[in-house]
């Protein structure tokens, strides 16, 4: 019967305290890291959408040129290769932001106009794909943006 106590004794490993303890370090990594991934994520999105709408301009002013000042539609610029196959439709959803795009064609004196928006496709909590919501139109020289829970205009500040 000693001899078993003294093996038992000898025995080496975690005990159930030490096993609980490691868990929940694991599990304090784990929400800490997913909590920054997620910000990673919403600011990497809204970049892009910062950055499109700043290629969209561009395209648009090509285009047009070549076009006797009309305006492209999404679709247009997907088929002259341009933009890719995720901005085809009406509003295409791209990294995590919703794009749309609205034109007037010249009439009279009233030169053709564009106007783009690109607002979150989940603007808050803890699943948002970003908390900025921006806009640009062939007036403008910049983008305008908000943090406002709607789609910017042409009156907000610039990014």
């Amino acid at each position: 019967m000693r001899s078993i106590r003294r093996a038992l004794r000898d025995e080496r490993g975690f005990n159930l305290i030490e096993l609980m303890i490691v868990i929940a370090i694991i599990a304090l990594l784990i929400a800490v890291g997913g909590i920054g991934w997620s910000a990673m994520i919403r600011s990497g999105n809204e970049t892009a959408a910062a950055q499109t709408l700043d290629r969209l301009k561009v395209y648009q002013a090509q285009f047009a040129a070549g076009n006797k000042g009309k305006f492209a539609t999404f679709d247009d610029l997907v088929t002259k290769g341009l933009l890719d196959e995720g901005f085809k439709g009406e509003t295409p959803t791209v990294n995590g932001y919703v794009y749309k795009l609205t034109i007037e064609q010249a009439s009279g004196a009233k030169p053709a106009f564009f106007s783009v928006t690109a607002d979150p496709q989940v603007a808050e909590g803890v699943r948002a794909t970003g908390s900025i919501h921006y806009y640009t139109d062939s007036a403008l020289s910049t983008i305008k943006r908000t943090d406002e829970n709607r789609s910017a205009k042409a009156d907000d500040p610039s990014l």
